[in-house]
């Protein structure tokens, strides 16, 4: 597959509850160890990807998303956009982890894209 699913992400509007719901409801172990206590979960071993359950920003309702892995991000945003979708976070870069932007389609579906290969996320 060109542009593989590499990540999913939950954005609540308490992270806290949500991370403990998604823990116990699937037995996944969530590393909170960051700033943003923003829970990872590594992809398994068997097969799936990783992903993360995290804090909305204040005054969004958050969302589900999923990521998916290309190789020029404004490429693929302007692409969404003269398909009728919308960017919703430009690139973005958070230092040593990863590089990432967001776009919902035309029907308002928030949908995640990252560049290359994420590792183990």
């Amino acid at each position: 597959m060109k542009n593989p699913v590499v990540h999913f992400e939950v954005v609540a509007k308490d992270g806290e509850a949500a991370q403990e719901f998604y823990s116990k409801l699937f037995d996944w172990k969530l590393d909170t160890d960051n700033p943003e206590k923003y829970g990872s979960l590594e992809a398994p071993e068997s097969g799936g990807i990783g992903g993360g359950i995290g804090t909305a920003p204040e005054g969004s309702p958050g969302h589900v998303t999923f990521y998916v892995s290309v190789d020029d991000l404004q490429s693929y945003l302007d692409k969404a956009e003269s398909l009728g979708g919308k960017t919703i976070m430009p690139p973005t870069e958070i230092p040593d982890q990863v590089t990432f932007a967001l776009f919902a389609d035309p029907q308002g579906n928030v949908v995640g894209m990252v560049k290359g290969e994420m590792e183990s996320q």
